[in-house]
């Protein structure tokens, strides 16, 4: 009678061992994941201006922060002064915007709170593929690259005027000129530091619906911190 051969171990001993080590890959990748997923930022909503729809994000600067509660201040008042509204926007506006080292990553543009609804989608379209297209990813808080950060701003010529946008006509429009200086202006060389901004009302809320750069100032004007 035959004997019957044994079957040889050393396949079966192969075969756990790749699996062990394919277990251990993979769970590695899923607690590297986690850790990097729990580092990533977050950022909260931490104060909020319901009747206009503005919020306040955890991850602004302090500078921002504080002309958030100046904007609350002035939508507070009982009857809201537009002009002094909409000096607060236009400089809350060029902080935001053109103070990229407070954005996480080329898609993270600023400003966009202040933009009119219609126009919202181009306006980061363009910012994307201009001003913000080499902003690398700072998700991790571990980026090197210097970025410009806005100083201080100086409004200048605040006048009412007649704009058309679409189909609609607002003839109390704001027309808002300002010029800023950013915080190292050796990083911020070649950066736009000037624009005239045009804001129109949407219902009580003023939006902006233009922003062209120019070369023109005003003498007369007003510090911003």
């Amino acid at each position: 009678m035959a004997k019957k051969k044994k079957l040889k171990k050393k396949p079966k001993i192969i075969l756990m061992i790749l699996l062990i080590i394919i277990l251990i890959g993979v769970g590695a990748f899923s607690y590297h994941c986690y850790v990097n997923k729990s580092e990533v930022k977050e950022n909260k909503v931490v104060s909020k201006i319901p009747e206009y729809g503005y919020e306040l994000k955890s991850n602004k600067s302090e500078a921002y922060k504080k002309m958030f509660q100046e904007l609350k201040d002035v939508l507070s008042e009982d009857k809201v002064n537009e002009k002094k509204y909409v000096q607060t926007i236009a400089k809350m506006f060029i902080l935001d915007f053109y103070s990229l080292d407070d954005h996480n990553a080329k898609t993270d543009v600023g400003g966009v709170d202040f933009v009119q609804s219609d126009a919202l989608e181009n306006f980061v379209v363009n910012a994307e593929d201009t001003l913000y297209k080499y902003v690398e990813s700072d998700i991790y808080g571990q980026r090197k690259q210097d970025l410009p950060v806005v100083d201080k701003i100086s409004v200048g010529k605040v006048e009412q005027t007649e704009f058309t946008y679409g189909d609609v006509t607002d003839d109390k429009a704001y027309s808002v000129k300002l010029n800023w200086t950013y915080k190292d202006e050796k990083i911020a060389n070649g950066y736009q530091d000037e624009a005239t901004l045009t804001f129109v009302h949407d219902g009580k809320k003023l939006v902006l619906v233009e922003a062209l750069s120019g070369d023109e100032t005003d003498d007369d004007t007003t510090d911003s911190e």
